[in-house]
C-alpha cells in the first residue's frame, strides 16, 4: 500500500532519495539544547512580541507565517521588532500611556523565527521584474538586521521552515543558508533550522530533509493539523478509503496520526536532532476561571502525551500556559537521542509506521454525521 501511495503523492520526485545510514546532524548550539516549552506568536504588534519575551518560555517562535497577516506594513514592523528585540531595546507604549519592555528578572527566550512558505510571493519586492519569494524576503531581512547581534548575544539566526513537501526544498534552503553565511561573513553552520513536517510528502522524507540541511539542521516539528489538511488535500480523489471523519473527531490519538508522531520522534533521535511537538492551541481566559481550568487540563493532556512519546519540547499559544507546560515537562523528561539500534528491526518497524501514515481505515468507531 505504501508504495502505491508514495507514487500517488509523488513523494520521491522521480529520484532515489534514501539518505545514508550512518550520519547525525551537528550538535545543537548551547542556546538550543533545552527547548522544552516554546511560545508562539506574531512579532507585530510590539506588545505581543514583548509578552512573548516576558513569558518565561525557553523559546519564542516569532511567527511571520500562520500568526501574521502578510501585509507589507506587518512584515516591516515584524522585522523592526525582531531587530530591536535582538538589541534589547524593544519597547512599546499603549494609548493610555503604559510602557512595556522586556523584564530583566525573567528568562529571555531564544528567538526562532518562522518565515512565510515558498508558495507565498512578496509583491513589494521585485527581482528582475518578478515578485520575490515571501520566504526569502522574510529570511533575508531578518538575517541581515539581526544575525550579527544574535551571535554577539550568544545565540544565532535560528528559524522554523514551514510547508516543505520535498527534500529538494530543504536542499534549496541549505544553499540559501550557505550563501548567506558566506555573503554576510557569518560562521559556517551558525544559521540553524527546524523543519515543520506538516505535509504528507514530507512525512515520507524526514531523513532526507535532515540530511539535505546538513550542518544547518536542528530538528523537526510535528505540525499535526496542517498535516491532516495535507492528507485530505492529497488524497481527496483517491477513493472512499481515504475519507477522514469529521475534524472534531480526529485527534493525535488516531492511528495514522500516532504513526506520524512516532516516526518523527524516531527519525529525529536516530539522527541526534530535536523532535518538537505541536502547539497546545488552548487559550485561557483570565476573567473566567472555568475556561482557564479547561485550557490547562487540555494542555496537560497534550504535554503528557508528547513527553511520553519522546518529544523534546512543544509549543503553547499563551503566556499563562508556559508555567504549567514547563512543570509537566519536568515530570516526564523525554528519552533523548536513542542512537543505537538494530538496522533490520528498525527498518521493519519504520516500514510499518510508513504504511500506517496513510491508513485511514484503522480508526476508532466515530458517530456518523447526517
Amino acid at each position: 500500500m505504501t508504495i502505491e501511495i508514495a507514487r500517488a503523492a509523488d513523494v520521491a520526485g522521480g529520484e532515489e532519495i534514501l539518505a545514508p545510514d550512518d550520519w547525525y546532524v551537528p550538535a545543537a548550539p548551547e542556546a538550543l539544547t533545552d527547548r522544552r516549552v516554546e511560545i508562539t506568536g506574531p512579532a507585530n504588534p510590539a506588545k505581543m512580541a514583548i509578552d512573548a519575551l516576558n513569558s518565561g518560555a525557553r523559546g519564542w517562535l516569532a511567527d511571520l507565517e500562520d500568526a501574521s497577516s502578510p501585509t507589507w506594513e506587518n512584515i516591516v514592523w515584524s522585522i523592526r521588532n525582531l531587530r530591536d528585540a535582538a538589541r534589547g531595546t524593544l519597547a512599546d507604549t499603549s494609548p493610555e500611556g503604559r510602557a512595556y519592555a522586556h523584564r530583566g528578572d525573567i528568562r529571555r527566550p531564544i528567538v526562532v523565527t518562522r518565515p512565510r512558505g515558498w508558495h507565498l510571493p512578496e509583491k513589494h519586492v521585485l527581482v528582475d521584474g518578478v515578485r520575490a519569494s515571501g520566504s526569502l524576503v522574510d529570511f533575508g531581512l531578518h538575517v541581515l538586521h539581526t544575525a550579527r547581534q544574535l551571535l554577539a548575544n550568544g545565540h544565532g539566526p535560528y528559524h522554523y521552515l514551514p510547508k516543505l513537501e520535498s527534500h529538494l526544498e530543504a536542499r534549496l534552503w541549505n544553499d540559501v543558508f550557505t550563501f548567506t553565511e558566506d555573503h554576510l561573513g557569518l560562521p559556517a553552520g551558525s544559521i540553524r533550522a527546524t523543519v515543520l513536517i506538516e505535509t504528507i510528502p514530507a512525512a515520507f522524507e524526514m531523513d532526507e530533509i535532515l540530511h539535505e540541511l546538513r550542518d544547518h539542521a536542528s530538528g523537526l516539528n510535528a505540525g499535526g493539523w496542517d498535516h491532516l489538511f495535507s492528507l485530505i488535500k492529497v488524497f481527496r480523489d483517491a477513493g472512499p478509503e481515504f475519507v477522514v471523519p469529521d475534524r472534531a473527531s480526529v485527534s493525535m490519538s488516531a492511528p495514522f496520526m500516532r504513526a506520524y508522531a512516532e516516526l518523527l520522534v524516531k527519525t529525529c533521535h536516530r539522527r541526534g536532532a530535536a523532535a518538537m511537538g505541536g502547539m497546545a492551541a488552548f487559550v485561557p481566559d483570565r476573567a473566567d476561571p472555568e475556561v482557564t481550568a479547561a485550557a490547562i487540563e487540555k494542555v496537560r493532556a497534550d504535554e503528557q502525551r508528547e513527553a511520553h512519546d519522546g518529544f523534546d519540547g512543544s509549543w503553547v499559544a499563551h503566556p499563562d500556559l508556559v508555567e504549567e507546560a514547563e512543570r509537566l515537562r519536568e515530570e516526564v523528561p523525554p528519552d533523548r537521542f536513542t542512537t543505537h539500534f538494530e538496522p533490520a528491526a528498525r527498518l521493519i518497524a519504520e516500514i510499518c509506521l510508513a504504511d500506517a501514515l496513510v491508513d485511514f481505515l484503522t480508526l476508532p468507531a466515530y458517530e456518523l454525521l447526517e
